[in-house]
């Protein structure tokens, strides 16, 4: 019998190019950690507005990661992968120049919506090439799981040094050679979109659920604005604009045909629902942790952003030693095992956060961030192998949005968080709150975690 293995298709060059293309947003949403203290004195700015250039990036993500999803089911995953890198080129070829607050966020948001069409569009595309592969899927999910938190990982080495030598600009520069090798690899190498039926405009934006987004950022942001604009007189009217904006959202997307997030689908599958709210609180921990030390480190302990982002760079390093160990564990041990280590050691990192405040001791927030490192990859590759599991896989598209949009709603929470915290100054006693919530957090998803059982819906292993 023939050898038929060996005239398959490879499998490694398309997963390289999906894998870079998903690492743009992470290594975005990471590298403008230790920007922020030079940002806010470049355009005269103070902390609680300049978290805006981080929560205007995660909101914009958060509403495009699921349309980004339907949008490649209905136009073709490849199609729009490609779309995206050309977003972001644009937006990061542009934003450099700008020197404004309301500039910069605008560039920001360009670039989310550029890097949200790459993880659902990724997704969807790896089930052709495993098939002309050999290769299995889940095997292939590792890949681009490991680009996911490897990205977010050395996002701040990464930025501190382009920061150092080049300015904040270059973090928006860095991504037009790295998108448009995405671009080239993508195009050539990847999977053609199946033949799909051609749609009117019209009908896309109406299964768009265009009115669903709206309200769905105008909750967010009016509570956002609330809680950031706490001083020197809460803005109160805010408050009862976000809750009926909450209400009309879940009204419309309980009765609309194609729902923006599909409530429906996540109250009839309560295994997917746990996966959004653990990863969602998990993000709230982490990035309490990402955003916050930096800024702690620079504003407190007076480290300039280059010797930041190397005191980061342990985080970096257990990360990409830990994930390949952390994927043979899930088949050696199980998924819910390593989940709940995972999670054991969230609370440890979270609580070894407190160090920080001893002084500036550079050796001991080394120990610090290496801790951080081991929850976040064990509990990144656990999630996403779960959301994998739980989601059916007509919903995989739509489902790996919502996940992300979980994400970057754990973000927002942290960004928030930490800029109410600071908004007096960023100090030794408002790091300990701030570290006492983060533990606190960690805790309450070890619980969910380890006192919840689901059923998961039968799905491509």
């Amino acid at each position: 019998m023939p050898d038929t293995t060996a005239t398959r298709p490879r499998s490694g060059w398309p997963v390289a190019a999906l894998s870079l293309g998903t690492l743009l947003n992470p290594l975005n949403s990471s590298m403008i950690a230790v920007a922020l203290v030079p940002l806010q004195h470049d355009l005269r700015t103070d902390v609680t507005s300049v978290t805006w250039v981080i929560t205007s990036f995660y909101l914009a993500s958060a509403a495009g990661q699921p349309l980004m999803g339907r949008l490649g089911d209905r136009f073709g995953p490849r199609r729009l992968f490609l779309f995206g890198m050309l977003v972001v080129i644009l937006a990061c070829a542009l934003t450099p120049f700008a020197r404004s607050l309301p500039a910069v966020c605008a560039g920001r948001v360009l670039l989310a919506v550029g890097t949200a069409t790459a993880f659902p569009s990724a997704i969807s595309m790896l089930r052709p090439i495993a098939a002309a592969s050999g290769v299995g899927s889940a095997r292939l999910l590792g890949r681009i799981q490991m680009a996911n938190t490897s990205g977010a990982a050395i996002g701040p080495v990464l930025g501190g040094a382009l920061v150092t030598f080049l300015g904040w600009p270059a973090i928006f520069w860095v991504n037009v050679p790295l998108a448009a090798l995405t671009f080239l690899g993508v195009l050539l190498l990847a999977p053609p979109d199946p033949e799909r039926e051609r749609t009117p405009l019209r009908r896309t934006l109406a299964e768009s659920d265009i009115p669903g987004i709206l309200l769905f950022v105008a909750t967010l942001s009016s509570l956002l604005v609330f809680l950031l604009d706490l001083r020197p007189v809460p803005l109160w009217w805010l408050l009862p604009v976000c809750a009926a904006a909450g209400a009309l959202f879940a009204w419309r997307e309980l009765r609309a045909a194609h729902p923006f997030i599909d409530l429906r689908m996540l109250a009839a599958n309560r295994a997917l629902l746990l996966v959004y709210l653990c990863f969602a609180i998990f993000n709230v921990v982490y990035y309490s942790a990402f955003f916050g030390l930096p800024q702690f480190l620079q504003e407190h302990d007076g480290f300039p952003a280059g010797v930041t982002g190397l005191l980061m760079f342990p985080l970096a390093a257990v990360t990409i030693v830990i994930t390949p160990l952390a994927a043979r564990s899930i088949e050696r041990f199980g998924l819910r095992r390593t989940l709940l280590t995972g999670a054991v050691a969230l609370i440890a990192g979270a609580a070894l956060l407190a160090l920080a405040a001893a002084g500036p001791a550079p050796w001991l927030v080394l120990v610090v961030t290496a801790a951080l490192g081991i929850p976040y990859c064990v509990v990144s590759i656990t999630m996403n192998q779960a959301l994998y599991t739980a989601a059916r896989p007509q919903d995989a598209g739509v489902a790996a949005g919502i996940f992300q949009t979980s994400r970057y709603v754990g973000a927002i929470v942290a960004t928030t968080i930490l800029g109410l915290l600071f908004s007096g100054g960023v100090t030794g006693g408002t790091w300990l709150v701030a570290v006492g919530a983060a533990t606190g957090l960690a805790v309450v998803h070890l619980g969910i975690l380890a006192f919840t059982r689901t059923r998961t819906p039968r799905a491509e292993a």
